[in-house]
């Protein structure tokens, strides 16, 4: 009983038997009888024995020590699925809201050009000789010309882009 406690706590503490010779100023092969129950140590080297190994004298003697084992496989496992679980959920969530986005903008450009339609350009017709609605006029048709120019390649990005985040069955 004695001799297994000393080498399960040593191993535990992970000390080899001439670490912990050096600690208690023994020779090796001293530990090396202690654990193969050859012979016991004095009550003296006990408590040294007990303060090494930082447990009690009563743990030594009698109360069995299993040694510690690392995680089981399937603990491991299951925490590992618990992890990818929430990394699929959240690659899930983040492709969903870039659809969404892609959605939202091809919708948004194709209001706005029913409305530049529908509108026809109503500033072509105003009264350009006072400075204020003149200023104006050119600042609809400079933003009319860029965003006729530059929607439908957004719009394609967009679409490519919704495309290619839709889910997938």
């Amino acid at each position: 009983m004695l001799n297994e406690n000393i080498k399960s706590l040593r191993k535990s503490n992970g000390l080899s038997q001439e670490e912990l010779a050096i600690k208690l100023n023994v020779v090796r092969q001293t530990i090396s009888k202690w654990e193969k129950g050859l012979s016991v140590p004095d009550s003296d080297m006990l408590i040294s024995l007990s303060e090494v190994l930082e447990t009690s004298v009563s743990v030594l003697l009698g109360e069995t020590v299993d040694e510690p084992k690392p995680d089981d496989l399937k603990v491991i496992s299951e925490k590992l699925e618990v992890i990818n679980l929430q990394l699929a959920k959240r690659k899930t969530t983040r492709r969903k809201i870039f659809h969404l986005g892609f959605i939202s903008l091809c919708a948004l450009i194709v209001i706005i050009f029913a409305v530049l339609f529908v509108l026809n350009s109503p500033y072509l017709g105003w009264d350009y000789s006072k400075p204020e609605t003149a200023v104006m006029g050119v600042g609809f048709h400079a933003l009319e010309w860029l965003f006729v120019r530059a929607a439908p390649v957004v719009l394609i990005g967009a679409i490519a882009g919704a495309v290619l985040t839709r889910e997938k069955k």
